[in-house]
């Protein structure tokens, strides 16, 4: 996995609901390094902290692979990378094979494998169609948030070293799935998630409720 891109953005104010509204989800590439804190990255902006940044959310990443999908869907945008609100865009990421609770080092950063992304309407806006919210969910193509265990810098060119695989962890795909699309055929998986250390207690919260 190596990265090709690394943004950030400015706070920019659009319309909601006929109310002005704050989002820092408008991201583009930058020439210069990217410095991953403890709880966000440098010089870049987090609007809500009720649902950005943080330790578990601390920078997001997302795959260059799936721009292709998306941009079929939406040919009529102008594109560049940073289009969902990434810091990081990486090519050769796939959800289906990287497990919750690995660790890597990127650049002079040593990082974790988080959360999946729950998106918001803000989504939608920086897609100018709402639809894009389910569509975002039902795809699976969710990138994922890092937890930020030796802050550092990270640069287009940097590779992931695999430190530590968490080789009984749910992938991201699977967490995923738990959160959006759970039935009753996941229930071992479900189970297993709750058993998992590496797993967030905000995500076991919800699957409580589910089960």
């Amino acid at each position: 996995m190596k990265v090709i891109s690394t943004n950030t953005g400015e706070p920019k104010t659009v319309l909601w609901k006929g109310k002005e509204i704050k989002t820092g989800i408008y991201k583009y590439p930058v020439d210069l390094p990217i410095y991953l804190g403890k709880e966000d990255v440098k010089n870049d902006h987090v609007i809500d902290r009720r649902y950005h940044g943080g330790s578990n959310k601390a920078c997001y990443l997302y795959a260059a692979d799936h721009y292709s999908y998306w941009k079929a869907k939406y040919p009529n945008l102008e594109w560049n990378y940073g289009m969902f609100g990434e810091n990081i865009t990486v090519k050769g990421f796939d959800e289906k094979n990287i497990k919750i609770g690995s660790v890597y080092r990127l650049g002079s950063a040593i990082i974790q494998i988080s959360r999946t992304r729950q998106p918001c309407f803000k989504l939608g806006i920086r897609f100018g169609d709402q639809a894009m919210v389910k569509q975002f969910i039902d795809s699976l193509r969710s990138g994922v948030y890092l937890r930020v265990i030796e802050p550092g810098n990270v640069s287009v060119g940097d590779t992931f070293v695999l430190e530590k695989e968490h080789k009984d962890g749910i992938t991201i795909t699977e967490l995923n799935i738990l959160r959006f699309h759970y039935n009753k055929e996941h229930e071992d998986l479900i189970k297993k998630a709750l058993l998992d250390p590496l797993i967030t207690e905000e995500d076991k919260k919800y699957f409580r409720k589910r089960i």
